[in-house]
């Protein structure tokens, strides 16, 4: 029986315009009065969450959660309490950064645990951020000092070029002198996480907490940094937009995209619908 759903946002449950359709928030609205946990798990902060979570009933309630930043923090949605974080060290952040500054043809997302912060903004980046309720601050400085005391949640790059995505992941890892966990997302962003911080490992960190069994969870993604939590769960499923990495994880592809794919698998797996 499944006693927690974990999703993916952005072109998994949320689509193109910004917005999450009637049928998939009425089916997440029937699986929470069952008692089960649905927990938004992506790379965007918590912050930027909590329209949705007004949408679904969950915004500002005890033992709900989401997973942002890529696994980068675990929070409950009651008072916004951060139960746990997976931070860059500033110098870690610094080297990723220091990669980054050099290409002008990428825009540059620093993710504290408040605000995102970017460098050499381009307005295709800053109109996907703004549709999404992410507001970017800019910032101009070509090192990090303004951070050094801030929680760095990750760092990450934006070009909607696959090659160019590919080639910025391989010059940092390259440069740096340390691991992350590099992945892809939205077919535009390069992100870079501290080793061993995923939205897998996120899951099952917070299942535990939950009492939880990996294989009572479901997960709903569609891109590759959706992969570790699709390989970490009972129950994995992408939906129909998924690419084909994330689709290999799989155990289940839904008909439907982001339309209405989370309320086919929700229904077919915990409604019975």
């Amino acid at each position: 029986m499944i006693k927690l759903v974990v999703s993916d946002l952005d072109e998994t449950l949320v689509g193109p315009d910004g917005n999450v359709s009637d049928v998939n928030v009425k089916a997440i609205r029937k699986a929470t009065a069952k008692g089960v946990k649905f927990v938004p798990n992506t790379g965007r902060g918590f912050q930027s969450v909590q329209p949705l979570l007004d949408t679904l009933g969950l915004r500002e309630q005890e033992n709900e959660y989401v997973i942002s930043y890529n696994g980068g923090a675990i929070v409950e949605n009651k008072d916004l309490k951060v139960l746990q974080t997976n931070a860059l060290s500033f110098d870690q952040a610094s080297q990723i950064f220091n990669v980054a500054k050099k290409y002008t043809d990428y825009s540059t997302h620093v993710y504290t645990m408040d605000h995102v912060y970017v460098f050499n903004e381009i307005k295709e980046d800053m109109d996907y951020m703004l549709s999404r309720g992410v507001e970017p601050v800019m910032f101009t400085e070509d090192n990090l000092e303004k951070f050094r005391d801030d929680p760095i949640l990750k760092v990450i790059t934006m070009n909607s070029n696959v090659e160019k995505r590919i080639a910025m992941r391989d010059a940092v890892l390259k440069e740096i002198d340390f691991e992350v966990n590099a992945t892809f997302s939205s077919d535009r962003y390069t992100e870079f996480n501290l080793s061993g911080v995923d939205k897998g490992n996120a899951t099952l960190e917070l299942a535990e907490k939950l009492g939880i069994k990996r294989d009572e969870i479901m997960a709903l993604g569609d891109n590759s940094n959706d992969i570790a939590m699709l390989k970490k769960v009972g129950l994995p499923v992408v939906v129909s937009n998924a690419n084909d990495a994330a689709r290999n994880a799989a155990k289940f592809v839904t008909e439907g995209d982001y339309t209405s794919g989370v309320a086919e698998a929700i229904n077919k797996f915990i409604l019975g619908d």
